[in-house]
């Protein structure tokens, strides 16, 4: 059984930031990606920012320059620091991760239930 919880979402007014974070617990052998997405209403999921095991990052073209991502690896928790915040930023963020329960079975993924991030226009 593998969780992902995530925390930090809010209410946060334009310009300004929220750190979301996202611990996977469980039977876990290893983590490959991790990853944040969002779904605003009435659209589709959609990737915001991943980082890989070694530190390799990607980000949506709309949040280069504003967001971070970032990785304890021994912790097993990923971070997603939002620097100035838009109206179109908000959404339900979910964390995401590629794990393997053993050496022998490929990563799967598994999903946070999200939080929510509110910024008024």
């Amino acid at each position: 059984q593998v969780q992902l919880v995530e925390s930090g979402g809010g209410l946060v007014q334009a310009g300004g930031s929220l750190r979301l974070s996202c611990a996977a617990s469980g039977s876990i052998f290893s983590i490959n990606s991790m990853g944040w997405y969002r779904q605003a209403p009435g659209n589709e999921r959609e990737l915001v920012a991943a980082i890989t095991g070694g530190g390799s990052t990607n980000y949506a073209n709309s949040v280069k320059g504003r967001f971070t991502i970032s990785r304890d690896n021994t912790k097993n928790t990923v971070y997603l620091q939002m620097n100035n915040l838009k109206p179109e930023d908000t959404a339900v963020y979910y964390c995401n991760g590629k794990i393997m329960l053993s050496p022998f079975r490929n990563g799967m993924d598994y999903w946070g239930k999200g939080t929510l991030v509110t910024v008024p226009s």
